[in-house]
C-alpha cells in the first residue's frame, strides 16, 4: 500500500511540472509574437515615412506654383523698436470713506426718546446735546437716595452726641465701658452708611447724565433715524440711528486680491479717479491690513486723500496701484507676440547683403503685461524693425516689402 502511495505522489508531481512547463512556454510564445508584431509595425512606419518624403519631392518638382509662391514678396508694415519707462498697475474698484465716522450710542442701556435736538445734514460739534432720553425713574431714585442721605446724617449727628456724652461720663468714671464702645460703634456704623449712600447718590446722578446723548466728534449728522417716543439703543434693524461723519479727513478704501500681498507696501503709488465728481488724485498707500478676509480672499488697502467738498463717503473710486516699474524697457503691443510649440516670438525685418528684405522669426521672453503693451525682457533690441502688420501669415525667410 505504501508503495502505491509513493508512486501516485511521484506521478502527480510529474504532471504538475509538465503543466508549469507548458504554461511558461505559452507565455514565452505570446511575448515573442508581440515583439515580432512590433518590429513589423516599425518597418511599415519607416517605409511609410520614406514614401511620404519621396512623394513630397516629386510634387515639388512638378508643382511650379510652389516655387512661385516661395519667391512672392509680401507687403508688411514695420515700426522701430524703442525703449520707454514701463509701469504695471493693479486695477481695482473701491470707495471714498471718512477717517472719522461716529455711530452714536447711549452711555447706559438706552431708553425712550423724550426730545431730539439734531436733524439729518446738520453740522454738530463735539459735546453737543443730540437727544434727551426718559429719566423720570432715575430722578425719583435720586430724590429717594438724597432723602435717605439726609436721614443718615441726622442719625449720625445724634449718635455722635450720644457718644460724646457717654465719653464724658466715662472720663468721670461713670457708666460702663460697654456703653462707651457701643456708642462708638454706632457712630462708625452710621459714618459707613453715610459714605455708601453718598457714593450711591453719585452713581444715580451719573445714570441721570446718561439720559443725555452727546456727539463725540465734529461733523455732519449723516443719518438721524430716531423720533420722539422711540427707543434709542444706537443701532436698529435698519442700521445706525445717528451717524456723524467728519469729512475733513478722507480716504479711499479697496479690497486687494491676496495674490498681490507681496507686491504692495505702504508708500506704493496710487492713481485714484472719482468718476461722479470728475476728480483725479495721486496718493500713496497709507495702510495695509494684516489679515486676509476668509470670504473675499483679499486684504484691505487704504490711501488718504485731501478734503474736497464734492467728495462724499461711499462714492465709487477707480484705483490703480503701481506694483511694478522698469526704466528703459523694450515695450511692444501684446498682439504682435505669437506662440508656437517651443516659444513666444515676433517677426522683424532684416535686410540681406543682396539688398532684399526678409522676415526673421525672433524668440522673445516677455515680462509684465499691462493694457495693450507687454515688456520684452530678452530677444529684441532698440532700433530693430518689428513687423506690425501682415505678420500673421509670415514664415521664416519670406521676402517682404514695406507698404
Amino acid at each position: 500500500m505504501q508503495h502505491v502511495l509513493k508512486s501516485t505522489l511521484v506521478l502527480t508531481l510529474l504532471l504538475f511540472a509538465m503543466a508549469c512547463g507548458d504554461s511558461k512556454k505559452a507565455k514565452d510564445g505570446a511575448l515573442n509574437e508581440k515583439k515580432a508584431e512590433l518590429e513589423k509595425l516599425k518597418a511599415d512606419y519607416k517605409k511609410l515615412g520614406d514614401d511620404v518624403k519621396t512623394l513630397e519631392g516629386e510634387i515639388a518638382k512638378l508643382d511650379t506654383s510652389a516655387s512661385a509662391n516661395a519667391t512672392k514678396v509680401k507687403l508688411v508694415s514695420t515700426a522701430p523698436v524703442t525703449t520707454q519707462n514701463f509701469q504695471h498697475f493693479i486695477d481695482l474698484q473701491g470707495k471714498v470713506d471718512a477717517e472719522n465716522i461716529s455711530y452714536i450710542s447711549p452711555r447706559g442701556m438706552g431708553g425712550q426718546v423724550r426730545a431730539v435736538y439734531v436733524q439729518a445734514g446738520q453740522y454738530v460739534k463735539k459735546g453737543q446735546l443730540l437727544l434727551k432720553l426718559d429719566d423720570a425713574i432715575v430722578r425719583q431714585q435720586i430724590v429717594a437716595a438724597k432723602q435717605g442721605l439726609e436721614a443718615i446724617k441726622t442719625q449720625l449727628s445724634f449718635a455722635k452726641n450720644i457718644y460724646q456724652r457717654q465719653k464724658n461720663l466715662w472720663d468721670q468714671s461713670i457708666g460702663t465701658e460697654v456703653q462707651l464702645i457701643s456708642a462708638k460703634n454706632n457712630v462708625e456704623s452710621l459714618e459707613n452708611q453715610l459714605r455708601g449712600t453718598e457714593e450711591n447718590v453719585k452713581v444715580i446722578t451719573e445714570q441721570l447724565n446718561t439720559a443725555n446723548v452727546y456727539s463725540d466728534v465734529n461733523g455732519i449728522a449723516d443719518e438721524v433715524n430716531i423720533k420722539v417716543g422711540e427707543t434709542f439703543t444706537g443701532m436698529s434693524s435698519n442700521g445706525p440711528q445717528i451717524k456723524i461723519v467728519n469729512t475733513s479727513s478722507l480716504k479711499v478704501v479697496t479690497n486687494v486680491p491676496e495674490n498681490y500681498i507681496t507686491r504692495l507696501h505702504k508708500g506704493s503709488a496710487v492713481e485714484i479717479t472719482i468718476p461722479d465728481a470728475n476728480r483725479k488724485i495721486n496718493a500713496t498707500i497709507s495702510l495695509i491690513s494684516q489679515s486676509i478676509d476668509p470670504t473675499q480672499r483679499g486684504f484691505v488697502a487704504e490711501a488718504k486723500i485731501p478734503y474736497d467738498a464734492s467728495l462724499k463717503p461711499n462714492q465709487t473710486a477707480i484705483i490703480k496701484i503701481l506694483d511694478y516699474a522698469a526704466a528703459n524697457a523694450v515695450v511692444i503691443p501684446i498682439n504682435l507676440v505669437q506662440t508656437d510649440e517651443t516659444s513666444k516670438y515676433v517677426y522683424v525685418m532684416e535686410k540681406q547683403s543682396n539688398g532684399k528684405t526678409v522676415a526673421r522669426k525672433k524668440a522673445v521672453t516677455i515680462g509684465e503685461v499691462y493694457g495693450e503693451n507687454v515688456e520684452i525682457k530678452l530677444g529684441l533690441s532698440a532700433g530693430e524693425q518689428i513687423i506690425t502688420e501682415g505678420y500673421q501669415s509670415l514664415y521664416e525667410g519670406q521676402s517682404i516689402a514695406t507698404n
